[in-house]
């Protein structure tokens, strides 16, 4: 399998996560991101409430065990802006980005 349809299927993943008030929420994997030496999620809400969600980017922390991860989100603006622009780089052909 190549490198591409491998990214392809990655984005078809739906996975599931909890939110602060306990709440099962659903989002669409887009990619995981490597940058900087650790690995990010861009992910989008399947929603039908919105037209044009915003992507979310989470930074992977797995567990010591290397089982379970935890997504943990940006604090740093530096940290989020070079992600996001990672982002799009690897996904300039799949989705059309607004400046």
């Amino acid at each position: 399998m190549s490198n591409q349809e491998n990214h392809n299927e990655e984005m078809n993943s739906i996975i599931s996560l909890t939110d602060e008030q306990g709440n099962e929420v659903q989002f669409e994997l887009l990619d995981v991101v490597p940058y900087g030496g650790k690995e990010y999620i861009a992910i989008i809400p399947v929603s039908e409430e919105e037209d044009d969600p915003m992507v979310q980017l989470y930074r992977i922390v797995p567990d010591e065990s290397g089982e379970t991860e935890t997504y943990v989100g940006l604090e740093s603006e530096e940290e989020l802006e070079a992600v996001y622009h990672e982002f799009q780089n690897r996904n300039a052909d799949l989705f059309d980005f607004e400046d």
